[in-house]
């Protein structure tokens, strides 16, 4: 398996990561996931512009060109080709003696590889769990610190269903990994992109697939009561893209089946892959 390391394209077993690497020690980095379809990126020009925003958050400077990035993704697909799966990438502070505080002088260490998907993600209808949002209030810095997450994630998988939907209060954020939207009177909602969430790029696509269908759109927050009394919920994602949510703790959504607005979305969304 071929990995970028930096701007060097090396197999995976002459990668090594330092034991003072700022990642590892303190989660300092950030990082994407870019889906891939036919062998190419999906809103690619979008996805490293988060890459970059974040980065620029947490005041890690970009060790080299959009450009130059680009033509090494290219690099590495071509010798880790991928037909649909997806590209990680993730850009640390660098190594540096364990101190709190940014050390004077570090190079910044950057990891790309790919994935061929085995099976394509499940598009059923998926159940959800409420839990406490209990992460940090820059949610929408894609940052390596995601235990938040993963507490939820395996909370959800505990419970035997797909998602766990964060809530401060009785306000919805969003998922464990995605974006979460409700339906009521043909009127979408989802959370406004804040400090409280990450604003996916899969959400804006939905948000600007929503708008050429003529659905009303509004981003503001709503309450979990306001989500089990919805007529469609569903989640967005890069890897789940647009798949419907009929049960939330234990409560069934509407009919429990996948919602009108909800499957023409995802059909025009599925559209723009081909």
């Amino acid at each position: 398996m071929m990995i970028l390391f930096n701007e060097d394209l090396v197999s995976r077993d002459e990668a090594t990561i330092d034991i003072e690497d700022r990642g590892y020690q303190f989660g300092d980095g950030v990082y994407e996931v870019i889906r891939i379809y036919h062998g190419v990126f999906f809103e690619l020009e979008a996805h490293l512009d988060r890459l970059e925003r974040s980065a620029s958050e947490i005041k890690i400077a970009f060790p080299f060109s959009r450009e130059d990035l680009k033509a090494n993704l290219e690099k590495l697909i071509e010798k880790e080709p991928v037909q649909s799966g997806h590209v990680y990438m993730q850009l640390t502070r660098g190594v540096a003696p364990r101190n709190h505080p940014f050390p004077e002088k570090a190079d910044p260490v950057f990891v790309a590889y790919t994935k061929e998907y085995e099976k394509e993600p499940s598009r059923a209808p998926g159940r959800a769990v409420f839990t406490d949002d209990i992460r940090w209030l820059r949610c929408d810095i894609k940052s390596l610190n995601l235990l938040g997450n993963v507490l939820a994630k395996q909370f959800a998988n505990d419970q035997n269903v797909e998602e766990a939907i964060f809530h401060r209060g009785e306000w919805i954020t969003e998922g464990s990994s995605t974006n979460v939207f409700i339906v009521k009177n043909k009127t979408l909602y989802t959370h406004p992109a804040n400090h409280l969430i990450l604003n996916g790029i899969t959400r804006r696509v939905v948000l600007s697939i929503a708008k050429d269908l003529g659905v009303k759109v509004k981003e503001e927050a709503f309450t979990k009561q306001d989500l089990l009394d919805s007529d469609e919920v569903f989640i967005s994602s890069t890897t789940q893209e647009v798949r419907p949510i009929v049960v939330v703790d234990g409560v069934r959504i509407s009919d429990g089946k996948e919602g009108e607005i909800t499957a023409s979305l995802h059909a025009k969304f599925a559209g723009r892959l081909s």
